[in-house]
């Protein structure tokens, strides 16, 4: 046990060395400086605009971003969502899986589109090869966008009064080009030569030791792995994900897409510091950040690594720790670490099945994923800090009778406004689904057209657990993180559409108002510092924003987990 948690340790230290370079790197990327790869990407990156027509040097206003985000997004929607529902009839379908129906196209699409990559299919029989690389394409371009919607705010904050704020689509092909791509890369070179396929091939019978003929499935998985975890998407390739043997072969090829999934979201906090010439002020964010990230996990590990309660009462010895839903060649510990890892980056895979956590381990997961602003995504983590920072820049001023100021700009009514709504919209989600949800499950309803008998058939845990799975899979939804409670039976259409609104409004929502707060502070006068100007780079202000997070969480879902996993836990004792 004592070597499982000297391996957390370490995943977790080199992440940190490795994301240190990382966030220079990407810093100087966004701000015109050069790097070691312009002689690679330049060209390529010169070709792209030659031919698309566009010109990527025409500066744009922080709507003119919105709009080409939105825009970029529409196409790729219908592109994912017709080859979805025609998969069956097109090439590259070796197993011959069928079409997906209109409400599981939907769903699909959408996930995958807003980096949340919620499955309600298993890999091997729901989707065609075609379709994974369709997935994949999105899997690169979600995380691309998000990157970029970040450095707009980057820059932003960095100006003193313009509403000029760089070029989103220049912004979006470097994302993909000069971060995603090479690092993806280089996670699925790790893969393929440890065993991970990357062909083209059906499905291939194996006889095992016992003589029963298995049907195992193939395909271009390495290069959709990579792009999964350095992307923080989190789909996986084959159904049980990264609990798979073939898609986490080793435990060291766990450590790697431990290391993948928090390197960019590591990085894009440092990159603030090396863009803004402000240093201090990322690691008081890091340093927030990690707080919240290590007050999740240390119970989780101390649950996983104790074992079940019940099982011990039965006088059955647990020397490993609670090994249901966990694979032995990963252990409780560092299962528990990717679980926080996988909730609070909102990556959403998994190497351990989650319905089969302890009830602390399971409330920690759910909070990493409704707090979802300790560390985040692919440059949507800094967004969704950004909105608690107005927040707590907004209360500290009324504390101290002081006008807001934010890096020399006053925040008023309007910016206070937006960043309410969208902390708001986020419990609203999450708690409106889950209650709805929970009606029809209580009242037995027949749900018709939109499931396939009463809505007490999709649980097949009861009680708290069967309420702790519905509550998971919206949190999961408005987080835009993808993994679950798998005893839900989703894959009808009530799951489908309602989680498929969810996560539209989830994803951009909470992108349109940190990029307009932005926006609006970028074009108002600068207002240089003074004696009296709130410190956003020391201890005390890490230490406010922390509390507005902590008071906005346990206000909007204390009750809603004390109905679930809280409830579940006690009834252990």
């Amino acid at each position: 046990m004592n070597t499982e948690i000297l391996g957390v340790i370490v995943i977790f230290i080199i992440s940190i060395a490795l994301a240190l370079p990382l966030g220079s790197y990407i810093a100087r990327i966004f701000s015109g400086g050069k790097t070691f790869l312009d002689p690679v990407f330049n060209p390529i990156e010169k070709a792209i605009f030659k031919i698309s027509g566009i010109d990527f040097q025409k500066e744009m206003n922080w709507k003119q971003h919105l709009k080409t985000l939105l825009g970029l997004n529409m196409v790729w929607f219908f592109l994912a969502f017709f080859v979805l529902l025609a998969q069956g009839f097109l090439p590259l379908n070796p197993d011959h899986n069928p079409s997906m129906s209109p409400d599981l196209a939907f769903n699909t699409a959408i996930s995958f589109l807003v980096n949340c990559d919620l499955q309600h299919y298993s890999g091997e029989t729901g989707v065609s090869y075609l379709s994974q690389l369709v997935l994949m394409f999105l899997q690169f371009v979600s995380a691309g966008i998000g990157i970029a919607a970040a450095v707009v705010v980057f820059t932003a904050m960095r100006e003193r009064t313009t509403d000029k704020l760089g070029n989103f689509y220049n912004y979006f092909v470097k994302s993909c080009l000069r971060i995603l791509l090479p690092l993806s890369a280089i996670v699925a070179i790790i893969l393929v030569f440890s065993g991970t396929p990357m062909n083209f091939e059906g499905k291939d019978s194996i006889t095992t030791l016992q003589g029963q003929t298995v049907e195992v499935s193939r395909g271009p998985a390495a290069a959709f792995i990579g792009i999964k975890h350095i992307g923080t998407n989190g789909g996986g390739f084959f159904g049980a994900n990264s609990a798979h043997p073939l898609e986490n072969p080793t435990y060291f090829t766990n450590a790697v897409e431990l290391i993948a999934q928090l390197l960019i979201p590591f990085a894009m906090i440092f990159a603030i510091g090396f863009f803004l010439k402000k240093r201090r002020f990322s690691f008081i964010i890091f340093g927030v950040m990690t707080a919240g990230f290590l007050l999740l996990l240390i119970p989780t590990m101390i649950a996983e690594t104790s074992g079940n309660p019940a099982i011990e009462k039965m006088g059955i010895s647990q020397i490993s720790g609670a090994m249901e839903g966990k694979e032995v060649r990963f252990g409780p510990a560092v299962s528990g670490f990717w679980s926080i890892a996988t909730t609070v980056i909102s990556t959403g895979s998994v190497n351990s099945m989650h319905d089969s956590s302890m009830p602390v381990s399971g409330a920690m997961q759910l909070l990493g994923m409704m707090v979802n602003a300790f560390y985040g995504g692919c440059g949507v983590g800094f967004l969704n800090f950004y909105i608690f920072i107005i927040l707590a820049v907004f209360i500290s001023g009324l504390m101290v009778g002081r006008t807001p100021e934010f890096l020399g700009k006053k925040i008023e009514a309007r910016e206070v406004k937006i960043a309410a709504f969208i902390a708001i919209l986020h419990p609203f989600l999450i708690l409106s689904g889950t209650a709805l949800a929970s009606y029809f499950a209580a009242h037995d309803t027949d749900m018709g057209f939109w499931f396939s008998g009463n809505a007490t058939d999709w649980l097949n845990n009861p009680g708290h657990h069967g309420f702790s799975e519905m509550l998971y899979e919206f949190t999961s939804s408005a987080a835009n993180n993808g993994s679950g409670f798998e005893g839900l039976a989703d894959n009808n259409p009530f799951w489908n559409i309602s989680t498929g609104i969810v996560l539209l409004l989830a994803r951009f929502l909470p992108i349109i108002g940190p990029l307009a707060i932005a926006g609006l502070l970028a074009n108002k006068k600068y207002i240089p510092e003074s004696a009296g100007t709130l410190k956003t780079d020391t201890t005390i202000f890490g230490v406010m924003v922390f509390a507005v997070i902590s008071i906005i969480a346990a206000l909007s879902f204390f009750p809603a987990l004390a109905l679930g996993p809280l409830a579940e836990y006690f009834t252990l004792k």
